[in-house]
């Protein structure tokens, strides 16, 4: 069975390959400039970082303008591309000059900063993950905030870095701590900073939510009561006046009060293989989720005595990327490889259109930049609920691509199995 969550991307010469170098055995360490070199060719203007799962306000949308649209006549000129040797679909983060992804070599992870203009190995940090791969191994993207990076493992561990050279400031091990059951594709959801936490869904006891001190890594807060965790990652919202953060759990979506951890709402949610992975988008006092393996999409309207839902079909199916709401209109791409556009409100599908696979995208300047997960073509679409209305292709690394693109600093960066490589987007 084909699956990895992300999910949830999460999550790609003048191409240069950077040597991926491992600490003594047992011993996470930072390390130094790997040997890459690169010519660099600088896009003519940059624009804003990417420096957490979903971009800067974590809804997959970039804030950057007049990006090259005509990719019939002009496609993406290509910067740099590294090898990765995890096989799998962690998500990069950019933030600071620095692409930041983890990859894999031998027994252990490896959080590596590149230089975001060359490719060149900044700085990497290695950790044990002993146990064999699964879909590849870490599948969350890293959070840079504050001169700090955080990461999530897919074995639960919990890492705070320097992000200027890496060097380990604290760990936490949050499936021992809580008593997480990890799900079958292992921890996917990625680290979110709400002021001076970091909140996570780990699952376990008392541990639908968690959340740690981003200086330390103490326990702030843990609620929701227990549960086995999904693949999402959790979205901090004010529903009805009340600051929450909203989760998905192996089979519910649910709300909990940032203040106390209290469980303010839950709605049945069960799939196929307990597999909720696209993180739920909230619109004012109502949440969208979609799941793959057997369900489909809905609108939960939530009030103060509960929650409900609104509508719900199977209209937009998302195995694991999560979709964008831009204009009033949500966005995905969804078994059996369709993108659509659907209207949030009614569930009214405006627009389908085949070709896509399990490939994610984001939204930038009025265009959608989407993957088609099998071929690995990025194809750029017209975000209008009026039609489907294609822009232009081009085929960036080829191959199975289940990463959503991102965008930083005037870059296209995106990954596949076996690299990850940026282009110039202006």
């Amino acid at each position: 069975m084909k699956h990895t969550a992300t999910v949830a991307a999460a999550a790609m010469t003048l191409f240069c390959l950077t040597a991926c170098q491992r600490s003594s055995p047992g011993v996470g360490m930072a390390m130094g400039s790997g040997s890459a070199a690169a010519q660099s060719k600088t896009p003519s203007a940059g624009g804003s970082d990417w420096p957490r799962f979903r971009g800067p306000k974590g809804d997959g949308i970039s804030t950057e303008t007049g990006i090259n649209k005509k990719w019939s006549a002009r496609a993406p000129k290509p910067l740099w591309k590294v090898d990765l040797r995890d096989n799998g679909y962690a998500g990069p983060a950019v933030a600071g000059g620095k692409v930041y992804i983890i990859d894999h070599v031998g027994s252990q992870d490896v959080v590596r900063a590149l230089d975001l203009k060359t490719g060149a190995e900044v700085w990497s940090y290695a950790y044990e993950d002993t146990a064999g791969a699964n879909y590849g191994y870490a599948r969350s993207t890293p959070t840079i905030s504050g001169g700090k990076v955080y990461t999530v493992s897919r074995l639960g561990v919990v890492n705070c870095l320097d992000a200027a050279g890496g060097k380990k400031i604290w760990s936490r091990d949050v499936c021992a701590d809580f008593g997480s059951e990890r799900p079958s594709w292992d921890i996917s959801g990625s680290p979110v900073i709400d002021g001076d936490r970091v909140v996570l869904a780990p699952g376990g006891r008392n541990a639908a939510i968690v959340a740690l001190n981003k200086d330390t890594g103490e326990t702030v807060m843990q609620g929701g009561g227990d549960a086995k965790t999904g693949y999402a990652t959790p979205v901090v919202a004010a529903i009805n006046g009340v600051k929450q953060y909203v989760t998905f759990t192996a089979k519910t979506v649910m709300g909990v009060d940032a203040a106390s951890g209290a469980a303010l709402w839950s709605v049945p949610w069960e799939t196929e293989w307990e597999v909720n992975a696209a993180t739920p988008i909230v619109i004012g006092n109502s949440v969208f989720i979609t799941s793959g393996y057997g369900k489909g999409c809905a609108l939960i309207n939530v009030a103060q005595s509960g929650a409900t839902i609104a509508w719900q079909s199977r209209a937009l199916v998302s195995r694991f990327n999560t979709p964008v709401l831009w204009k009033g209109m949500i966005y995905g791409i969804g078994e059996p490889g369709n993108m659509v556009c659907l209207d949030p409100k009614s569930g009214e599908t405006k627009w389908k259109q085949s070709g896509f696979e399990w490939g994610g995208l984001v939204l930038v300047d009025g265009v959608l930049i989407g993957l088609d997960g099998h071929s690995g073509a990025c194809v750029m679409v017209n975000a209008s609920p009026a039609g489907y209305q294609e822009l232009g292709r081009f085929t960036p690394l080829g191959g199975q691509s289940w990463t959503a693109p991102i965008i930083a600093q005037g870059r296209l960066i995106v990954r596949n199995l076996k690299a990850i490589a940026c282009f110039d987007l202006k």
